[in-house]
């Protein structure tokens, strides 16, 4: 019974329970079939004018899908054959339009490289190259109007946001018995969002029901997560909830969701693409499997009226970007629930929020690692007090336990007989440090989420070696650290264990821990390594104060 009353044997109870989280995680990820749900704030919900539920009919046409690897012809991302490219490039964002369909085919994000040795390698959020395909498609549903598979018209092959303006429109336009329609990009300094824009004029004798729709398209491929740590690849829609769906539930499930506002998105681990129609609007959400390993969602707007010799207007947005949970809802609302925090969101965004706002006031990940630690102690410092309590009271019966031990021999049962009558003696509860433990199990696994789900801290350096806090230590040293910590706790709470098997095993858990952790994030380590330091001092603290107050004080000890 006393295996629980030893702090550093919390490590091996939460390594256990830690794997078991994780084994049930990924099991949730890969078999589970029911698409996540998360409640938020309610929106309006559709009504009876709300647009019909989709037919094939109402779908903008895929055309022709992109070749795959093994075929020799080239990769083409709409019906038509390749238009010409547009080049744009802004502060955060460098993008590529293709000039039939209006087809978004490479967006790259500067500000984030792939690696921190590859400052200049940026990360390819959309790309045409078949084994990365991933691109956005909009266009105008209705007789006679452009959709992807149309050729717009240019004024020039590349834009460049200038440095002394704030905003970069791209036009693109297109004509046809009497119909114009002028399609606008248009981007703003620092922002991944991009505005799409349709202004469409009749000089035809007929009226004209445009509607507008965006989807996201793109070929599925493995997430390139670990065992430690889970990176989701697949889609997401907000209908006033949070739906994340895997690329087979796309096919398998085709999603058809009537809505007021909203948003569809394609997720990777930390970045995303989002096509985000007004707030006000009524939408039609959609998904499909094209085959070929490639699959879309996107949504249908509700159609406008425009009169013979009149114009109109509609517009769309679309995020390209990371995961920045400081910014995402106020892009659209919901959209900083991509940010997968898992089942303990609810302690993780608080636990973020305070890591944030150290991070605000030092400017450095690792130290606000650091500091966050020593304020979840302190938090936590009456359970804990309990636990070292306990201890301390258990290491004062350790001799009186050891001679039972050595009277009753291998009589397993009179031992524990005898013990309990020695706890109900003594109104001890030898599971006392059990619950404090316990308690904290939910706070570390959010702060795991935090510290490999947070775009934030992706690349971010501590000092010296540590220039990745969200990847393992390179040269193991934070594990090594950490086993050592482990070692000085044991020292230091020696005396509570008595039980020759259980000393065994804790001198090969500070070995089996080190190299398990060896293949956490950095940052996670750190603050295990921190909340350890933390420990020991606390524990020296508060088990002398016991002592002191024992009959006899430190004498009793003795």
């Amino acid at each position: 019974m006393s295996a629980y009353l030893d702090n550093a044997r919390f490590f091996l109870i939460a390594a256990v329970v830690f794997c078991g989280f994780l084994i049930w995680d990924a099991w949730q990820t890969d078999y589970a079939a029911a698409p996540t749900e998360v409640a938020t704030t309610e929106r309006p919900a559709a009504t009876a004018t709300a647009p019909a539920p989709v037919e094939e009919t109402d779908l903008p046409a895929v055309g022709a899908l992109p070749a795959g690897e093994d075929s020799p012809a080239p990769p083409v991302a709409t019906a038509a054959a390749g238009g010409d490219h547009i080049s744009v490039r802004t502060d955060v964002l460098a993008l590529r339009i293709d000039t039939v369909g209006g087809v978004l085919d490479y967006a790259a994000l500067p500000g984030y490289p792939v690696t921190p040795s590859q400052p200049d390698e940026p990360v390819v959020l959309l790309s045409e190259a078949p084994a990365e395909f991933f691109i956005v498609q909009s266009g105008l549903l209705g007789e006679g109007l452009p959709d992807h598979r149309q050729t717009w018209q240019a004024e020039r092959p590349r834009y460049v946001l200038a440095e002394d303006a704030e905003t970069l429109v791209v036009p693109l336009t297109w004509q046809q018995d009497g119909r114009t329609v002028t399609k606008r990009f248009v981007f703003t300094r620092g922002s991944y969002e991009v505005e799409v824009q349709y202004e469409i004029r009749n000089a035809g004798e007929a009226a004209l029901a445009p509607r507008q729709y965006a989807q996201l398209q793109q070929r599925a491929r493995a997430s390139g997560g670990t065992f430690f740590v889970r990176k989701f690849r697949g889609a997401a829609y907000y209908d006033g909830k949070y739906h994340q769906l895997s690329f087979e539930d796309l096919g398998e499930s085709p999603v058809d969701a009537g809505v007021q506002g909203g948003w569809a998105s394609m997720l990777q681990h930390y970045f995303l693409a989002a096509a985000i129609p007004p707030a006000d609007s009524l939408n039609r959400y959609y998904s499909r499997g094209l085959g070929e390993n490639r699959y879309l969602i996107g949504f249908v707007g509700e159609a406008a009226q425009i009169a013979p010799g009149a114009q109109g207007r509609l517009s769309h947005r679309l995020y390209l970007g990371p995961k920045a949970q400081d910014h995402l809802d106020e892009v659209a609302p919901g959209l900083s629930l991509t940010v997968d925090y898992g089942w303990l969101t609810i302690i993780a965004r608080p636990l973020f929020w305070v890591l944030a706002l150290i991070h605000d006031l030092i400017g450095n990940w690792g130290w606000s690692i650091v500091i966050l630690t020593l304020l979840i102690k302190l938090a936590f410092y009456k359970l804990s007090e309990a636990q070292y309590r306990s201890m301390a009271k258990m290491r004062r019966f350790a001799p009186r336990i050891q001679a039972l031990r050595e009277r009753f021999g291998d009589d397993r049962q009179k031992l524990n007989e005898a013990m309990m009558d020695l706890y109900r003696k003594e109104k001890f509860n030898p599971l006392g440090g059990c619950l404090p433990l316990l308690v904290q199990m939910p706070v570390f696994i959010a702060l795991y989420w935090v510290l490999i789900a947070s775009v934030d801290l992706r690349h971010a350096g501590f000092m010296f070696w540590i220039d990745d806090l969200s990847s393992p230590d390179p040269l193991f040293i934070l594990p090594v650290l950490f086993g050592i910590s482990m070692l000085a706790q044991q020292k230091l709470s020696a005396q509570t264990i008595t039980d020759p098997i259980q000393q065994r095993v804790m001198m090969f858990m500070p070995i089996g821990l080190t190299i398990f952790f060896a293949f956490f994030p950095a940052g996670l380590v750190l603050y295990w390594l921190a909340n350890n330091l933390l420990s020991i001092v606390q524990q020296w603290y508060i088990m002398r104060k016991v002592d002191a107050e024992a009959p006899g004080g430190q004498a009793a000890n003795a």
